[in-house]
């Protein structure tokens, strides 16, 4: 199992077409980048590309530089299982989370609740309707927790869109108790400032620490105001969530004004975002560390008391990083990744325009001991295939392969697909393996691919945007170790220590 780089890249000159300063003076000057597709709660709406970029498509397709529209094409070293297509649930899919025999995935209409004691063959559960982007999903015990990142007119599953300029609006965390899988049973609900984009469980015996992520204030929201340069902690008792409540926010950006800290993107660091709150966390209990990638900033944090986490180094990179998106530990803790989510998760940045070194992963070592810990740079790392400019494609969420002495990462791409890469080197990554689909439209910029690729318990999992779940089985001597190892339950932004 050998193929490690696709050979069609070879010829790929993709996006060369479009002058290149052009194209990376649009993308890093239209303001801060948006975190996601960001459609609401309906689709986000095509695109046109202009003429010359849908007939190189065409023509990429028809000289076999790109797969056909639709098309599957993978390395040697992945099987395609299956895919799930989307039902009763229309909307954008999002993350995923798993405990036991199922799989959650989180939807922009809800969530679904898969049977993946057959990975060959999943089998829906539930599907549950709740509305409000962007449903990132996790899950703890008996607990579901779901976040909602869109102004809602009440914190009910039937609530519609509302302004956030209206006091009443609602946005944040809801609790569902999944005793029975196939009939999950709401429970609880807590407003945090400026919503959950995304959230992260720190969990106890007693209890479950949630830090909510979100971002963009503004002085005409009535509960997102400015500079909003921290997280909401919310603590959820086991065995009473509806007591759920905010605990603490804290702040990690602290600065004078009313900007606060963290990096203050454009015009001081043009086409970075300014930091006004984090997009995702990822916390390593077994170590009281997290990671945070915060818009314009990365940091490394404490949580050895985790309602009060402590910064130990932030770190910005103002020439390649637009937004920080996610981050990832390898399992010694002594390095992270995180990446860049250039244009939102909505935009074509997968070609020879952008170049390999923006819209990327960035592979950091954690140098020092104690809160004398600095993160140090070393590489990035991205796909080695060009895609076409009408598909989005950046880096997105990924989680590790749990090999002992390695550290390798399968991650979603968008509609770059499903890639497989060691990174034990710091300074040279590169891809084992992958998995992808031909543009979802050769005329119109349709965003689509793989929200979240996630390995569980011998399989990857993966949650398309467009085409629905799939199931992926990785074969390859450097991974197959990781099938030996098999957890109870995994919220890929709460990382185990697989080998405790």
């Amino acid at each position: 199992m050998t193929l490690l780089i696709d050979p069609r890249t070879r010829r790929r000159r993709l996006g060369v077409a479009a002058a290149a300063a052009g194209l990376l003076a649009a993308l890093l000057t239209a303001g801060p980048a948006a975190a996601t597709p960001d459609p609401g709660d309906g689709p986000a709406v095509p695109e046109k590309v202009s003429r010359s970029d849908a007939i190189e498509t065409r023509t990429a397709i028809a000289n076999g530089e790109i797969p056909g529209q639709d098309e599957i094409v993978h390395s040697d070293n992945i099987e395609h299982l299956t895919n799930i297509p989307k039902d009763a649930l229309p909307g954008t899919n999002s993350d995923l989370a798993f405990q036991g025999e199922y799989a959650f995935a989180g939807n922009y209409d809800g969530f679904r609740i898969f049977d993946i004691s057959n990975p060959k063959a999943p089998r829906t559960v539930a599907q549950v309707l709740c509305p409000g982007s962007q449903n990132d999903v996790s899950v703890s015990g008996n607990l579901l927790f779901l976040s909602t990142d869109s102004s809602r007119s009440d914190n009910s599953c039937n609530s519609t869109t509302q302004p956030a300029t209206e006091k009443s609006s609602w946005e944040g965390m809801k609790v569902f108790d999944i005793t029975d899988k196939a009939n999950p049973k709401y429970v609880a609900a807590v407003e945090t400032a400026c919503g959950s984009h995304t959230h992260t469980l720190v969990p106890e015996r007693k209890n479950v620490y949630i830090y909510v992520a979100s971002y963009s204030p503004s002085a005409t929201f009535p509960d997102c105001q400015p500079p909003h340069d921290g997280i909401s902690v919310i603590k959820v008792p086991r065995n009473a969530p509806e007591k759920a409540a905010v605990v603490n926010f804290p702040v990690l950006f602290p600065g004078e004004g009313p900007d606060g800290g963290g990096n203050p993107g454009a015009p001081t660091n043009p086409g970075v975002s300014k930091t006004t709150g984090c997009h995702d966390i990822t916390v390593l209990p077994s170590k009281d560390l997290a990671a945070g990638a915060c818009m314009g900033d990365g940091i490394l944090f404490s949580i050895k008391d985790p309602e009060h986490p402590k910064v130990i180094d932030q770190v910005e990179d103002n020439v390649n990083f637009a937004f920080w998106h996610s981050a990832t530990f390898n399992q010694k803790a002594n390095k992270v990744v995180f990446t860049d989510e250039l244009g939102g998760g909505g935009a074509a940045t997968c070609n020879a325009a952008i170049g390999p070194n923006r819209g990327a992963d960035g592979i950091y070592d954690i140098v020092g001991k104690g809160d004398k810990r600095k993160l140090v740079f070393k590489n990035y790392f991205k796909i080695p295939r060009h895609q076409a400019d009408t598909e989005n494609c950046v880096a997105h969420n990924g989680s590790l392969i749990p090999v002992k002495g390695k550290d390798l990462m399968v991650q979603a791409w968008y509609q770059g697909g499903v890639s497989v890469w060691d990174f034990t080197d710091s300074s040279n990554p590169k891809e084992i393996a992958y998995f992808e689909r031909g543009p979802l439209t050769t005329d119109k910029l349709t965003v689509g691919g793989s929200w979240s690729a996630y390995y569980y318990n011998g399989y990857i999992y993966s949650n398309d945007i467009a085409k629905g779940f799939d199931v992926l089985k990785l074969s390859d001597r450097r991974t197959d170790p990781a099938k030996r190892v098999h957890l109870r339950e995994l919220n890929v932004q709460t990382q185990p220590d697989y080998f405790d």
